[in-house]
């Protein structure tokens, strides 16, 4: 899944496709180089981030779904029903809210009544504060029982079970201990019965390993790390990885396959 941001404020970007012709361009790039999909998203949601408008985030989402539908499968990466609604009109297929639909009542059945695969990400709350949540009895053991009661919640508005895809939220509401000791316990978030999406593209906590006294590196300097983690999490059964960097990606799990081969290949 490549990303493709219609933001001014991303973490990893910095606004680089806000432009929706720049935006489109470069989502063609990253299916060139190997995206399945491409995840458009027109919210940033690093921490501390403000929300736009929903005027605002239609404005930035629509003009490069409707685009790029039209080279691949796309999927809207949003909070708002109201802009789910409008981007699968313009193409989108698949849903990705970041806060598996407790953010906005109406999403859990807008996906029931399109029919369509919805991405339902562990999520404690908005940007602008959600670090301070990241407190945890058993980060693993907590995060799949809130994963999965929202799985059963989702379930129970009419959202198709063989469309349900969990996410269990890397960066979000977690510092990086949390994030280290998911990606190791990957099976304990496969054993709720869902494919899962992984996405820990240019995070944080990829920035500071390895760095013990020194200066984290920048998000444009992650993507090392980010490609040995994708291909952890494909050995491990994800469903999908959700990239920055497509062609670190795609080189990453092509490895991991040929690892996967019998000793005669």
């Amino acid at each position: 899944m490549g990303v493709v941001n219609v933001t001014p404020d991303s973490f990893s970007d910095g606004g680089q496709w806000f432009q929706p012709e720049d935006a489109v361009r470069h989502g063609r790039e990253l299916r060139a180089q190997g995206a399945d999909v491409l995840d458009v998203g027109g919210e940033s949601t690093r921490p501390g981030a403000e929300r736009p408008s929903e005027a605002e985030e239609l404005r930035r989402v629509l003009p490069v779904v409707a685009a790029l539908s039209e080279v691949s499968p796309v999927s809207v990466d949003t909070m708002r029903a109201t802009v789910a609604a409008a981007a699968l009109d313009a193409g989108a297929t698949l849903v990705n809210d970041v806060s598996g639909g407790l953010a906005d009542p109406d999403m859990a059945p807008l996906v029931a009544e399109r029919g369509v695969p919805f991405v339902a990400m562990h999520w404690r709350g908005h940007s602008l504060d959600m670090q301070s949540r990241a407190s945890y009895d058993d980060v693993v053991a907590d995060v799949c029982r809130e994963l999965g009661g929202r799985a059963e919640a989702l379930l129970a508005a009419g959202v198709a079970a063989d469309g349900l895809v969990l996410d269990p939220g890397f960066g979000f509401a977690k510092l990086a201990p949390d994030n280290w000791a998911l990606l190791r316990h990957l099976d304990a978030v496969l054993g709720l019965g869902h494919p899962v999406l992984v996405g820990t593209s240019r995070k944080k906590f990829l920035g500071l390993v390895g760095r013990e006294g020194r200066e984290e590196r920048p998000p444009l300097e992650r993507d090392v790390a980010t490609a040995v983690t994708t291909a952890h999490a494909a050995r491990a059964g994800a469903w999908g990885l959700r990239v920055h960097d497509v062609v670190a990606a795609v080189d990453a799990l092509d490895v991991t396959e040929a690892l996967r081969g019998s000793d005669g290949d």
